[in-house]
């Protein structure tokens, strides 16, 4: 990246029109100092060698912010909280030899155990497993030349550029702090204060108002490793390097409405999916891709891809698959390994190196920190699920907790009474031989972060046409429970910037006559073709593996419909879940008991991906006034699902109201319901509610 123009970034505006302006003082202000008193100049910026180089140790105002702010909880953690966790293995399927030496990602064929966690971020370990929020997607290789943790979300970018914000925004979207709620929640005026005056945000908050952060299963969503790393091979050389994990399902992700029910119902659903997938044999996969970039390509681009609120299009940098991930054994026991698992993205291997990310450089200090107060000790690598699977010497010793037994009298090096004891090697990690920019040390955003808003508007624009009205709508639920009128208004500005469209669309939601200004950053923001690969319709593959579908049924339901329907969904690759309205079974028109898996006041439709209705006419006559069971084929068709049915499944639909169409399958024709269950009918959706 050529050499750019260093500027004082801040994020306040004193204009209240969404702009980004240097930060005044409010009048009479308290000044902000370290808990030491000593007055604070920059809380934006970290200080950094040059605009682009590395943070610097001796930024004493980021180190204590940082700390204090990983210390504040125990010994739950801050944020990814909510977690569930499972064992794998990771295989290399093509060789990355010219680019790394690291042999995980050299020796194919070989499989590297893993451990993989995935998290909501913003709630606590109390809270539900679907609300909209971002999801931490976390691997720990343990890895013949010592742990790697790939420690990333499912969505490619973040929320900030620098890690000093890292604890403003936690603290924001985490719960107010006067009344204790809203939790795992962002719908609240803390946070939407907090990002209308930080434009660097809106790109993230793009992705976040998306159907992605609504996952329908964690077996089917993407995971990214949002910042730039570096490869380096055996000469030294540096290739830069973004990783990707796509699954083999496919991306599906809920509805509004049936994510807000699903966390009524069953607040585990996503660790009962997982532990349902696995302990039936259905592994999860994903496959490891990459994007490989050099120092000449990334001066090409028309954005920094040091900053951690842009990504860089497939249609730039194609991905290249490299190998495959599976999930094949949940934990023995939660508490030992999955919540005692810790994650640092500073474990990496020779090979494997870092680039000056501020945001990325910040993590590398805090997450080391947050294990030693959240797991009390210096020696939580201990734990059989933190411990490297190869031989480690050293000579730390004692601490809280030591487990180990070291022998002898040497515990320092150099020396010359243990000549076999542990030495530094020349096969060591090295770290690249970076040559930074010309410049002077500060607290400085390079001018190369400026643009705000041109990815932001990308993504939008690459979304189908049902993914927009989502996102505009789950706009308009947020800044609905906003009661600040101004924060409304200048949100509304920095969407004018992304999109003249969605802003209006979402002023006319919130009944606002009068558009606020559009911020004059927003000039700065280029047009950017869409990307398709950042869609997530059509991005499932069209089959039935890996999902589940419920038949509801009750005494008189004909056997061979049944049969036949089940023996199709079940060759397709899916689960079927039986459910009557008594959990003892239904007696079948051939005077068998069934038994079933679910009772029908406990087992809403929410918890399928498609249905089937197969009921006698008197069964259906009495379950026509039932509540349970209109809820369940209105909220089946609400949420767009392929819905089976016969005769009896047709009474019961017309008593709820509902209309047939292209996704109401008749019962018998099972090997049409197949290629109709694979997707939700998006044409039926305009019909149901009302979408700005």
């Amino acid at each position: 990246m050529p050499r750019q123009t260093a500027r004082k970034s801040v994020s306040a505006p004193s204009t209240g029109n969404g702009g980004e302006t240097h930060q005044t003082a409010m009048p009479s202000a308290t000044p902000l100092t370290t808990n030491q008193g000593l007055p604070v100049s920059d809380n934006q910026n970290s200080l950094t060698a040059t605009p682009r180089g590395p943070v610097l140790l001796e930024d004493f105002v980021l180190r204590e912010k940082i700390t204090h702010f990983d210390h504040e909880r125990i010994p739950e953690r801050i944020v990814h909280a909510r977690g569930t966790g499972a064992h794998g293995f990771f295989e290399l399927t093509r060789s990355l030899k010219k680019h790394t030496s690291a042999r995980v990602l050299t020796e194919k064929n070989v499989r590297t155990p893993v451990f993989a966690r995935f998290s909501t971020v913003a709630g606590g370990a109390g809270s539900v497993d679907t609300p909209r929020d971002v999801r931490g997607f976390a691997v720990k290789f343990y890895t013949s030349e010592g742990n790697w943790d790939l420690v990333g979300n499912n969505i490619p970018v973040f929320f900030i550029q620098d890690a000093m914000k890292f604890p403003d925004l936690v603290h924001a979207v985490k719960m107010e702090p006067d009344r204790g709620f809203p939790q795992a929640a962002s719908a609240h005026d803390t946070f939407w204060d907090f990002i209308s005056l930080m434009p660097e945000s809106m790109h993230m908050i793009m992705w976040a108002m998306s159907d992605r952060t609504l996952p329908r299963s964690l077996r089917m969503m993407e995971g990214f490793g949002v910042h730039s790393y570096r490869l380096v091979n055996d000469e030294g050389a540096s290739t830069f390097v973004k990783f990707h994990w796509r699954p083999k399902l496919g991306l599906q992700s809920h509805v509004w409405d049936e994510a807000v029910k699903i966390a009524g119902a069953d607040p585990d659903y996503h660790r009962r999916d997982l532990w349902e997938a696995i302990q039936g044999g259905d592994f999860p996969e994903w496959e490891l891709a990459v994007q490989l970039f050099t120092e000449e390509e990334a001066a090409a681009f028309p954005f920094d891809h040091l900053d951690p609120t842009k990504l860089i299009p497939e249609e730039t940098v194609p991905l290249t698959v490299i190998g495959r991930m599976v999930l094949d054994r949940m934990p023995d026991n939660f508490f030992a390994e999955t919540e005692q698992v810790a994650f640092c993205p500073a474990n990496v291997v020779p090979g494997i190196d870092f680039s000056n990310d501020p945001l990325l450089q910040g993590r590398l200090f805090s997450y080391l920190d947050t294990q030693l107060s959240r797991l009390g000790s210096p020696n939580f690598h201990q734990l059989p699920v933190n411990a490297p699977k190869c031989p480690f010497h050293n000579n730390q010793r004692d601490g809280h907790m030591q487990m180990h037994i070291p022998k002898g009298r040497v515990n320092y090096e150099p020396n010359s009474l243990a000549p076999e004891g542990p030495r530094e090697t020349p096969e060591g990690f090295r770290s690249h031989a970076e040559r930074l920019d010309d410049g002077v040390k500060g607290r400085v955003r390079p001018e190369s972060f400026a643009d705000h808003y041109s990815q932001a508007a990308m993504f939008f624009h690459s979304l189908e046409a049902p993914e927009q009205a989502h996102l505009a709508a789950a706009l308009v639920f947020e800044l609905s429970k906003v009661e600040t009128p101004a924060i409304r208004e200048r949100t509304l500005g920095h969407l004018r910037g992304i999109d003249e469209d969605l802003a209006q669309r979402v002023a006319n939601g919130l009944g606002i006559e009068k558009m606020p200004a559009k911020p004059e950053t927003a000039s700065a923001a280029k047009k950017q073709p869409a990307s398709p690969p950042l869609r997530l319709i059509g991005k499932s593959p069209p089959m039935l593996a890996g999902r589940c579908i419920g038949l509801l049924i009750a005494d008189g339901t004909d056997a061979a419909v049944l049969k036949t329907l089940r023996d199709a969904i079940e060759k397709a690759g899916a689960k079927v879940k039986l459910i009557a309205p008594k959990i003892s079974g239904a007696k079948l028109s051939n005077d068998r008991l069934q038994p079933v898996d679910g009772q029908l006041a406990g087992t809403p439709s929410v918890f399928f991906d498609a249905v089937g209705v197969l009921l006698a006419t008197d069964a259906a006559n009495e379950l026509a006034h039932e509540a349970a069971a209109i809820d369940f084929v209105r909220d089946a068709f609400g949420h767009l699902k392929t819905i089976a049915v016969d005769a009896g499944g047709e009474h019961l639909l017309h008593a709820a109201g509902i209309q047939p169409d292209e996704g109401i399958i008749a019962a018998a024709k099972a090997t049409a319901f197949i290629p109709a269950a694979s997707t939700r009918h998006w044409s039926r959706e305009p019909g149901l509610r009302t979408l700005p």
